[in-house]
């Protein structure tokens, strides 16, 4: 069985072939920290957590470089904005980061590299480039790559050079030889952070970053580089250019991207307003929910943002639990046959959602089988597999009392409009709330110390 992926690059599904047998590199563009993380940042997370986990089950020894831009102009506009020190708003915000990641069950990658931390790096990459005749020092400060000198440019996105508009969203910089060229260098505002460099004080620009991280981590030339779709233009474009211009290698072998996560079928973002916090849904679902809900769909496919589809989600791997918390006993046997299976889906471009319809699978086999032994030979295949996918890690009481604490809270919730309501003579909209809460099985009790409830 053979693993393959699809590549951005060839846009092709790939045999994987590692540079170095049994080993693997991977370089993830991760976050920049400026805010907490909402859904959108774990969709894309997800998929490489997945890509790990499923490279360490097949024995591959895997060294994942997960990187964290903690500069950038988003990251000086918010901390100008909140009145504190950029190293506080960056550290609080990968300190949230770390928390919302842990709870998803995302593995800590090998190493997260900030960008603040290889400035001599990314200065000494630009001095490689301006020697060799791909970058300039600009009339206005700022050092540029110039894009014409990489005649691949666009091989990824599969962009042609001449029908490029760089300027489309930011006001064009006279003093770029090219209107395709960007930033290496910036040269310092007033009030902006700054490092000395010998194009004067500046910070280096975005796509920089990742490259010398990269180089640091992982070597000139590496096998999975990947990222979320929107980062594909210009940034990993960008990234392949400098970086093959600098060592004269191929940057990395396999390019992957994720899907996007859309709400209202537009990209779930901050610049939308159309984001779901992390750390609001935790407060209504167990954590691993929004964990099945994104492993549901293939990690490149479009993913729409509902209640509905998280709702089902719950329902799901609840059912699950349900399977796991019926097994009596422990075992080490495992069934070849759904292990084989197993491998043959994921094998083909990580295909989550027929490895989970395979768990359902082992459900049914479960519940219909009278053998202990075969319950739990199938009970601890179930165990292994689920794992590869971060499912079924919490004991199954622990998951079910989350539920029940949370159906609890919306009970409260619902007497609490309930009660609005009366206070404000709405009768009809107090007496459809208590006649849901009945169907449901809550019994409300009206006294004159309160709403009580309990369940019939």
């Amino acid at each position: 069985m053979t693993l393959r992926f699809y590549s951005s690059l060839t846009n092709t599904k790939e045999d994987f072939v590692p540079i170095n047998e049994g080993e693997v590199g991977i370089y993830v563009c991760g976050m920049t920290v400026y805010d907490s993380c909402h859904l959108g940042h774990a969709r894309a997370m997800m998929a490489f957590d997945i890509l790990v986990k499923y490279l360490k089950y097949q024995g591959y020894k895997v060294n994942f470089i997960r990187n964290i831009t903690d500069i950038d102009d988003k990251i000086i506009e918010r901390a100008m904005k909140n009145n504190e020190l950029i190293g506080d708003l960056t550290q609080r915000t990968i300190s949230s980061m770390h928390e919302d990641f842990l709870k998803l069950g995302l593995d800590l990658p090998t190493f997260e590299p900030k960008a603040t931390d290889h400035i001599p790096g990314m200065i000494e990459m630009i001095e490689s480039l301006i020697e060799k005749g791909h970058a300039y020092h600009s009339s206005g400060g700022d050092v540029f790559f110039a894009v014409r000198t990489f005649p691949e440019y666009g091989k990824l996105s599969n962009k042609n050079i001449d029908d490029l508009n760089p300027g489309s969203r930011v006001v064009e910089d006279e003093s770029k030889k090219d209107p395709l060229d960007f930033v290496l260098w910036k040269s310092a505002k007033e009030g902006e952070p700054f490092w000395d460099s010998p194009w004067g004080k500046g910070r280096p620009g975005w796509h920089i970053e990742c490259s010398v991280m990269s180089l640091k981590n992982l070597g000139e030339h590496f096998d999975i580089h990947g990222g979320g779709p929107d980062l594909l233009f210009p940034h990993h474009e960008n990234e392949i250019a400098q970086s093959e211009c600098s060592s004269g290698k191929q940057f990395a072998n396999y390019w992957l991207h994720s899907g996007l996560l859309k709400i209202n079928g537009e990209k779930m973002s901050k610049s939308l307003g159309n984001f779901a916090m992390l750390k609001d849904l935790f407060t209504s679902y167990h954590p691993e929910v929004l964990r099945y809900y994104l492993v549901s769909s293939h990690y490149r496919s479009s993913l729409n943002f509902d209640q509905e589809s998280l709702n089902q989600a719950k329902s799901a791997l609840t059912r699950l639990y349900q399977t796991l918390a019926s097994i009596e006993g422990e075992g080490s046997e495992y069934d070849q046959d759904m292990v084989t299976q197993f491998s043959v889906v994921m094998n083909d471009d990580l295909n989550t959602p027929e490895a989970l319809s395979l768990l359902f699978q082992l459900a049914k086999l479960i519940n219909s089988s009278e053998d202990p032994g075969q319950i739990i030979k199938y009970g601890t295949t179930l165990k292994k597999l689920s794992g590869v996918l971060g499912l079924l890690q919490d004991d199954p009481k622990m998951f079910f009392q989350f539920g029940a604490a949370i159906a609890d809270q919306e009970i409260e919730r619902q007497i609490a409009l309930r009660n609005t309501a009366r206070d404000e003579k709405d009768f009809e909209t107090a007496d459809k709330i208590r006649d849901s809460l009945t169907e449901q099985g809550i019994i409300l009790d009206d006294s004159s110390e309160g709403t009580t409830w309990k369940k019939s």
